[in-house]
């Protein structure tokens, strides 16, 4: 069945039907579309002339997998889970590095040349060539990493499946996220940008440009090539005023040198941790 077919069948089905998980044909389906996500042939969530664009429809085909589908007991060599999404099976075909204990969802897709240490992917995620996934990341479902990432360990990429028209978290080309970083509700980390250890970015977080004389605020998108740090800003409540969290542009990333020197001034140059 051709892509075109599989997106109308996908669109016109009623997640509310209880007669879901006997239309054998709807759940045949929606199967190869999971199985197109795994190998990377469609995805969640594309940039298209600058912008990205979600795919609601697959992230549609995403919430009737889990709802068409029964728990079962899933073997991973010594270990046994109890789930609706198999894990995926690696062969080494995959030019992907997976040490013990990463683990990556069935309708999750890693690039080749990328280095998962013990980590967690979930479906509908996308992993870019030649990225690093480190010790207990996880990236959170549909999230989309782009290729030369590094996500440093105990990152948190969240999940966003619904709504299905909401953009999920994006991490693009070459960024780089330091230790224990949160970022969820659909923020955009942009091309080159580098997070210091602790920043949590969510929605209406503000990221607070303090370079030039006057602050600039941003909220839900980290500008390219900012260096970034973890701050508080002052809000007033009935109860008097309290620091709050936010995150700090300090800097930018240099682009004139190599991007792994780039990113070693960058991190000397204003004392980020990582």
């Amino acid at each position: 069945m051709k892509i075109e077919a599989l997106k109308k069948q996908i669109i016109d089905a009623d997640l509310q039907d209880p007669k879901l998980s006997k239309n054998l044909k709807l759940k045949t389906n929606i199967k190869k579309v999971i199985e197109l996500l795994d190998r990377g042939t469609i995805r969640v969530c594309e940039k298209e002339n600058g912008t990205w664009t979600t795919n609601a429809w697959v992230k549609k085909a995403i919430l009737l997998y889990f709802k068409t589908n029964d728990s079962k007991k899933i073997k991973a060599g010594p270990f046994s889970f109890f789930d609706k999404v198999p894990l995926k099976q690696w062969t080494g075909k995959e030019g992907v590095r997976v040490v013990p204990q990463a683990l990556a969802r069935f309708g999750s897709f890693v690039s080749p040349n990328t280095i998962l240490m013990p980590s967690y992917i979930n479906i509908g995620a996308w992993v870019g060539e030649g990225s690093m996934v480190d010790t207990w990341a996880t990236v959170g479902s549909c999230a989309q990493v782009g290729a030369g990432v590094h996500l440093s360990g105990g990152v948190g990429l969240g999940g966003v499946l619904e709504p299905l028209q909401a953009n999920p978290v994006i991490i693009e080309d070459h960024a780089f996220i330091g230790s224990r970083c949160i970022i969820v509700e659909g923020v955009r980390v942009s091309t080159g940008a580098v997070l210091g250890a602790g920043v949590t970015l969510t929605s209406s977080t503000k990221i607070i440009d303090v370079t030039g004389p006057s602050e600039v605020i941003h909220t839900g998108v980290v500008p390219e090539n900012s260096v970034v740090i973890p701050g508080t800003t002052q809000k007033k409540f009935a109860a008097g005023t309290y620091g709050v969290p936010c995150a700090l542009i300090i800097g930018l990333r240099r682009e004139s040198t190599d991007r792994k020197t780039s990113l070693n001034n960058a991190l000397r140059d204003y004392a980020v941790s990582v």
